[in-house]
């Protein structure tokens, strides 16, 4: 037992090595949007029950919390990683000139880990989705569509700017949100709806500022997105106008639907990001969408909280 103790250690050692690489192609920080978005479709619901007050149901404050938590892990960890592990293999020749030391391009992981990552994510999110209810897994099926639509040939929507970021947004922001909303088993209603929509549009300038890190490949690949469509200029403006007319109609509508104080709460989160805004546009650079993405689009996305409350008290 003695002899067998080093090779149980290198085995050991070999299985957190295969998981680390699993989960570094699953990018942990891209899990925040649609598990944001799923929380905040929860929110819009006005269904989520929560009171540890003595007046309160412990119990059920407790599983109405546990729900949105397993659904947060749903969106974040098992759909986006999904997307982001298939659309990194999909992507291989073009991070092979963008970035030739990831760990697909570079060839340290296998092809064989790289399956069973994409198909074990794949079921678990399936199985979690019907968990959460059937409607939910309806949206959790149609995620993995749209993530393979995205990435996968002959279809491969990427390759067009347009059309591309469209399909992620919705698959972020929009399917993110309904799936909240329904994980309570309510309908959705019209003003959830709209503003899952609405956000989803918003979202596309926001991939549109992700682009900037890959314009080399993407040129080179024959990759038309936004900032090879019309260079990154006008890229950049043309997020900022989708990213701010997006909220500006949030905060319309709000006023519409009778919700003055969340409507103005999202006007002031629209106008903190115009500063970012500016130096994005006069110096549309990669070092600069990253700035941008750090400091105005948690603005973006607390916006999103704050119409979703403003919904509660319609």
């Amino acid at each position: 037992m003695i002899k067998d103790a080093p090779l149980a250690a290198s085995r050991s050692a070999s299985v957190k090595a295969a998981l680390l690489k699993s989960l570094t192609l699953m990018k942990p920080h891209t899990w925040f949007a649609p598990a944001w978005a799923f929380m905040v479709g929860a929110i819009a619901s006005h269904s989520v029950y929560f009171n540890l007050s003595a007046e309160g149901d412990v119990w059920l404050s407790i599983l109405n919390i546990g729900k949105v938590a397993i659904g947060v892990a749903m969106a974040g960890p098992l759909l986006t990683g999904f997307s982001q592990v298939l659309n990194d293999y999909c992507d291989r020749d073009v991070d092979a000139i963008n970035q030739p030391d990831r760990l697909i391009p570079s060839g340290k992981v296998s092809e064989l880990q790289i399956y069973l990552t994409i198909f074990g994510l794949a079921i678990a999110a399936l199985l979690v989705g019907l968990f959460l209810g059937p409607s939910v897994m309806l949206m959790c099926a149609v995620g993995l569509g749209l993530a393979i639509s995205y990435s996968v040939h002959p279809l491969r929507l990427k390759r067009n700017g347009w059309i591309g970021n469209l399909t992620v947004a919705i698959a972020y922001e929009g399917l993110a949100w309904i799936a909240g909303h329904l994980t309570f088993q309510i309908p959705i209603t019209p003003p959830s709806l709209a503003l899952a929509i609405i956000y989803s549009l918003g979202a596309h300038g926001i991939m549109t500022i992700n682009d900037f890190k890959s314009v080399t490949g993407d040129r080179q690949m024959g990759i038309l997105s936004i900032p090879v469509l019309y260079g990154e200029q006008m890229a950049a403006w043309l997020a900022v106008i989708t990213i701010n007319a997006a909220q500006i109609i949030v905060v319309v509508l709000l006023l519409i639907w009778g919700s003055p104080i969340a409507a103005g709460v999202v006007a002031l989160f629209t106008l903190g990001q115009w500063p970012s805004q500016i130096k994005l546009v006069k110096n549309p650079v990669n070092d600069m969408a990253v700035k941008y993405n750090i400091i105005a689009i948690p603005l973006y996305v607390w916006g999103m909280l704050a119409a979703a409350i403003g919904l509660n008290v319609l």
